[in-house]
């Protein structure tokens, strides 16, 4: 299973999402990518395979980052990220 996060401004928690295929993951990190680069759409609809019922609307201009983990390779007491604490 692999998590997409979402940051947005002003937030401290993440949003995120899961995929159960890394096809699947990269193809949503480019979208997201592709989206904060044109700002086109404003906003994006998103849905998570785990959990089908799970949806999120999200404002383009209010993303600041978005990264992808893989849940498979074990459980960490840390979140995935590039920030230490």
């Amino acid at each position: 299973m692999y998590t997409i996060e979402i940051t947005l401004r002003g937030t401290p928690l993440s949003l995120s999402v899961q995929r159960k295929e890394s096809e699947d993951a990269d193809a949503l990190y480019a979208q997201v990518v592709s989206a904060l680069e044109t700002q086109s759409p404003r906003l994006m609809q998103l849905t998570c395979d785990r959990q089908p019922e799970k949806k999120v609307g999200i404002l383009v201009s209010e993303i600041t980052a978005v990264q992808i983990s893989d849940k498979s390779t074990g459980s960490t007491a840390r979140s995935p990220g590039f920030f230490g604490v």
